[in-house]
């Protein structure tokens, strides 16, 4: 038996080079390549044959990545090791939806008088909705 994660290269081969993307490691590790900040503003699209990687990024971020290339390159190549991307193009175009997680909120203290004065309620689920609402009250004053 082998696990999922070697069988995966294999299986996207032939995808990722119908793309120009002979390694994968471009797109796939795209945020450790080039840094959380401008991975939220650009995604890589296609590379050539002959070195050019062509970037997708929205309107004047593209412009201003311009002006970042010899570092994104650098970037690159010292992930790689060596200089897999010659050249960046950028292409102005709106990034694709990414999903949103919502963080679970932080749940404000439950003054000790409004827990000890809901002791008499049976019914837990309305205790419990009880002390959200209260604690929500009192952390607004």
């Amino acid at each position: 038996m082998r696990t999922a994660a070697r069988l995966v290269p294999g299986l996207t081969k032939a995808a990722f080079a119908r793309r120009g993307f002979h390694r994968a490691a471009v797109l796939t590790d795209w945020q450790a390549i080039v840094g959380e900040a401008l991975a939220e503003r650009c995604v890589p699209e296609r590379l050539s044959g002959d070195g050019v990687l062509t970037i997708r990024a929205s309107g004047s971020v593209a412009l201003a990545l311009q002006h970042l290339e010899p570092q994104m390159l650098e970037r690159i190549a010292s992930y790689f090791g060596f200089r897999a991307v010659t050249r960046l193009r950028f292409r102005q175009a709106p990034l694709p939806e990414r999903e949103v997680v919502a963080k679970p909120r932080e749940r404000p203290p439950v003054p000790p008088t409004l827990a000890a004065s809901l002791t008499d309620i049976e019914d837990d689920a309305l205790r419990e909705a009880l002390l959200r609402l209260g604690a929500e009250v009192a952390a607004r004053d």
